[in-house]
């Protein structure tokens, strides 16, 4: 295995680790709330867990960017 290949698992890891946050921070809201109808619940503030999954999938997020880009430029 060479390099890359590290870095595809990685992505793959860290992508699915995002879609799982980003899924766990949508499930309390109703299928009104995706379509802008329940526009209360909005600009809540995070507390707790709420807080810290937020800033996890921001994270992971930057992750994903910059395993994307050294991925691009180690296959170069």
């Amino acid at each position: 295995m060479n390099l890359q290949s590290y870095f595809y698992i990685a992505l793959i890891i860290t992508s699915v680790a995002l879609i799982a946050s980003v899924i766990l921070q949508n499930k309390g809201v109703g299928l009104g709330g995706l379509t802008g109808s329940e526009s209360s619940n909005v600009f809540s503030t995070r507390r707790g867990i709420e807080k810290t999954l937020f800033w996890i999938t921001i994270a992971l997020s930057g992750l994903f960017f910059v395993l994307t880009i050294v991925t691009i430029l180690v296959g170069n």
